[in-house]
């Protein structure tokens, strides 16, 4: 009777954790497919437009919003790998090297973002309440320094994740939980032993407070000054006013909606001290870190913005072509080019003051 109750007790578990698995997957995938699907081209857009613009002339917002692109792709590329998981149930059915690797760059580009987002603030924040001080130490070589900073700091913490698999439970398992999984139904970075566990835990405390709680106290701080003071000039149009706050509550509603949810899993956990089962759910959370971002980059970048407009702009002149199919109907397409062409002398100072305004226009 003893062994029978034990087998039910084991398939009790299973039925259990194949049912959570089942239902993580289906909510999973369909935001895995949304955020890639949304998430790729806007922030490619973004990336060829802060290329060309800290080419051109580089300034340390640009670079920071640079290195967020560049972490938001690296986490797109490596989402496939979460879509066939969701797709395998959470079940790990890949080549067995890809799931430390694809865990790494998924969580640690999470972090980094937090990293970024932050900067971007501090940023912005500085420029506003000492726009004298400041403007001696806004170089562009320091916000690289910032950036290899945060890249360097996010990766080593979440080296954990190739650290956590070598340590193995040593006891000769005779208790019975739901981490027991058969040889062919293993999970990516899942069902840790407490061996394990009394090493990740502490560390997912530490991600907790040093990668999330700082970052964002240092982000709430600064975006509630920077509106308090832009508030309070008279000269700044009600526009930009209202673009600052934009930016100030989307960059907020990233930290709160995206990383709050997974980051409150491990304090929980540390409590508990276990690993809980809706971590896989709150990361549908961050996972749309990835859409969000670019709507901070739209508040934060003149040049985005512009690049946005034209992108809409060529989007509509292509489907008014695709309707006339005579080039004749299409008198909206005549550029501006080709309207100086019709007259005798162009435009050169109104050329030249667009260009000066360009080039002089900045971020919010």
């Amino acid at each position: 009777m003893g062994l029978l109750s034990r087998f039910a007790a084991v398939h009790r578990c299973f039925v259990k954790t194949g049912l959570n698995t089942m239902l993580v997957s289906q909510l999973l995938l369909p935001v895995y497919i949304l955020t890639f699907l949304i998430g790729l081209p806007a922030n490619i857009l973004a990336f060829c437009t802060f290329c060309r613009k800290v080419h051109r002339k580089p300034a340390p917002i640009d670079i920071l919003l640079l290195n967020l692109t560049i972490s938001d792709l690296i986490f797109l590329i490596f989402l496939p790998f979460k879509m066939k998981e969701a797709i395998d149930d959470m079940i790990w059915k890949m080549p067995e090297y890809l799931c430390p690797l694809s865990s790494f760059m998924f969580f640690s580009t999470i972090y980094t973002s937090t990293f970024f987002l932050t900067g971007v603030s501090m940023e912005r924040y500085l420029g506003i309440a000492f726009p004298i001080q400041y403007s001696v130490y806004r170089r562009p070589r320091y916000a690289v320094i910032a950036s290899l900073f945060f890249w360097l700091v996010g990766t080593l913490n979440l080296s954990i994740v190739y650290i956590v698999p070598s340590f193995s439970n040593n006891s000769d398992g005779d208790s019975l939980n739901c981490n027991m999984t058969p040889p062919s139904e293993m999970k990516c970075y899942n069902n840790f032993t407490q061996e394990q566990l009394s090493i990740l835990l502490p560390v997912r405390l530490e991600l907790f407070v040093v990668l999330f709680c700082i970052p964002f106290l240092i982000c709430g701080f600064c975006y509630i000054n920077f509106i308090r003071i832009l508030s309070q000039l008279p000269h700044i149009s009600r526009r930009r006013k209202l673009r600052a706050i934009g930016l100030a509550l989307g960059t907020l509603l990233v930290f709160a909606v995206c990383f709050g949810p997974y980051n409150a899993s491990h304090v929980v956990g540390f409590v508990r001290a276990e690993s809980e089962d809706w971590r896989d759910l709150a990361l549908i959370f961050s996972t749309l870190n990835a859409c969000l971002d670019p709507i901070i980059f739209y508040f934060s970048s003149a040049a985005v913005r512009s690049a946005i407009s034209g992108f809409v702009k060529g989007m509509k002149e292509k489907s008014h072509v695709l309707k006339c199919r005579k080039s004749h109907c299409c008198l909206m397409l005549v550029s501006e080019t080709d309207k100086y062409r019709d007259r005798d002398t162009p435009p050169l100072d109104n050329q030249r003051h667009s260009l000066g305004q360009l080039e002089s226009e900045g971020t919010i």
